[in-house]
């Protein structure tokens, strides 16, 4: 990994470069380790806590975690998330006893002004296929899903389909979803729907979130009725 950029626009060209890399096919093998990425700023926000959280395929079921902390790398600046959370992130996948076979990342993916969202960058950066699950919208147009689960609709960004807008559960706001790397946007649905059996966020990534934030993690329920 080259070293992280010092300006604004040094930024936007290494975006620009890391882009041009990512995968939009599927590429991924059999997915039996899924990982949820999450990252929080304690004491100020002068340093980054990453937690990634390895669960079993299709089971859901908690096989590994493990957490990074690292000094902030870069000032958050809209649209160059990535540049503060992908440090961490990869510091935190290096104390796994061995990679996982997909990514969850609470963030974008190609649904990103210059198409390298957190999903993306962090999908190229650790060469794993990656997928974006975000709780609200950067970019883009879409039309309301329908309200069951699995109802979706497409997210478009200058005249491009970028993501999904997925109700993972009735009734609920639905999520956003977007493809990262080696990921089609059609396998990112059904795998991001596989990985969310009750609540509105996938178990990677809401697991992910109380590891970085420093809770216990609960015991799983069974899916929802």
């Amino acid at each position: 990994m080259q070293p992280w950029p010092q300006s604004l626009a040094e930024a936007r060209r290494r975006q620009e470069e890391l882009a041009a890399r990512v995968e939009r096919r599927d590429r991924l093998g059999r997915v039996q380790r899924v990982a949820g990425v999450d990252v929080h700023y304690p004491r100020g926000g002068e340093t980054a806590r990453a937690a990634v959280v390895v669960l079993s395929f299709p089971g859901l079921a908690v096989l590994e975690t493990a957490v990074a902390e690292v000094p902030v790398p870069f000032p958050y600046r809209p649209g160059f998330l990535s540049f503060r959370e992908v440090p961490p992130a990869l510091a935190a996948l290096a104390r796994l006893s061995r990679p996982p076979d997909l990514l969850l990342c609470d963030g974008q993916g190609l649904a990103h002004p210059r198409r390298l969202g957190l999903a993306c960058h962090l999908g190229v950066a650790a060469e794993l296929p990656s997928i974006g699950v975000a709780k609200s919208r950067l970019v883009g147009e879409y039309q309301p899903p329908g309200p069951r689960k699995g109802d979706w609709s497409p997210l478009r960004h200058r005249g491009e389909v970028v993501g999904a807008v997925l109700r993972t559960r009735a009734g609920v706001k639905p999520v956003f979803v977007s493809p990262g790397h080696r990921v089609g946007l059609t396998t990112a649905i059904d795998l991001v729907l596989a990985c969310t059996p009750r609540y509105r966020l996938p178990e990677t990534t809401r697991l992910a979130d109380r590891l970085a934030r420093g809770l216990p993690l609960p015991r799983l329920p069974g899916p929802a009725k």
